[in-house]
């Protein structure tokens, strides 16, 4: 078993049942108070609060965020770009596209393309403005998307 298996087995045996439902809660409602989810777990605040200190000392919980409404915001179009990098432009690629506003995630994948992004536009003319700056960087593929939101994920 390599290195990163190992830890990750490691960290596995010291979560139980009741840190994977308090991460469950958290995902759906990270600004939940510790008594609050002391409730549903059946736990006091004080231990929830433990439990979540070691979990994020875990490197399990990374970083708490929010999660917007883009279409409130003026920014009613999402995307898939997927992009065939040319020779020696995949770098660069990824090093530009953290520049870009419209890109909200980046992924390097394996096959006949290799850069997938994630892109919230205002409209059809603003995701074409997007493509023109990707030219110079390879050939590309879109797929214009609609979210579908899961209640739970764990």
């Amino acid at each position: 078993i390599n290195n990163g298996q190992s830890k990750s087995k490691k960290i596995k045996s010291m979560v139980d049942n009741i840190d994977l439902k308090i991460i469950s809660i958290l995902e759906q409602h990270a600004r939940m108070s510790y008594a609050e989810i002391g409730r549903e777990v059946k736990l006091s605040s004080s231990a929830v609060r433990e439990r979540i200190q070691k979990i994020e000392d875990l490197g399990i919980i990374e970083k708490y965020t929010i999660q917007l409404n883009h279409k409130l915001l003026g920014y009613g179009l999402q995307a898939v770009v997927l992009v065939k990098a040319h020779e020696g432009k995949l770098s660069l690629l990824f090093k530009e596209v953290q520049n870009y506003s419209e890109v909200q995630e980046a992924l390097n994948i394996m096959g006949e393309y290799n850069v997938h992004l994630k892109v919230i536009v205002k409209d059809l003319d603003e995701l074409q403005s997007f493509l023109n700056q990707l030219i110079v960087y390879g050939a590309t593929t879109t797929f214009i998307t609609n979210k579908i939101d899961f209640q739970d994920s764990l």
